[in-house]
């Protein structure tokens, strides 16, 4: 993460989410792991369409950035699939003369990340 933000990211603000999942979970995507990549997706659209909106934009009007690692284990080498994404903190619009302009926005509050939490967990379960 050190090394992303230094030298690939640098420049703008990182957030860094981690996401866990239930056990139950953690199984059936290790058991299937196509269908683990398109968890991710349901995550990151879920985030980046909160960054996005929380800037003041639409999904066409900005984008935001983001880079994932899945980890499979846990320190202790047990089956704990999760999440670390280093997303931008804010969103990269286009100026009308053909520039870009990133907005950043503040930090979610703690109601911001219980709803963020609960609209990509019926997504994930919808999809599942």
């Amino acid at each position: 993460a050190g090394l992303l933000v230094d030298d690939v990211l640098r420049g703008y603000p990182i957030r860094q989410w981690v996401l866990s999942l239930l056990i139950p979970l953690r199984l059936l995507l290790a058991r299937y792991p196509s269908e683990l990549g398109k968890v991710m997706q349901i995550i990151h659209r879920g985030i980046s369409t909160h960054i996005v909106n929380k800037a003041e934009f639409t999904n066409k009007q900005a984008k935001t950035g983001a880079v994932t690692l899945i980890q499979r284990f846990g320190s202790a080498l047990n089956l704990n699939i999760h999440f670390h994404m280093l997303f931008l903190e804010g969103a990269i619009s286009e100026n009308p003369w053909g520039g870009t302009t990133f907005t950043r926005i503040k930090a979610p509050s703690h109601h911001e990340m219980l709803e963020l939490v609960h609209t990509i967990s019926h997504r994930i379960a919808r999809y599942l």
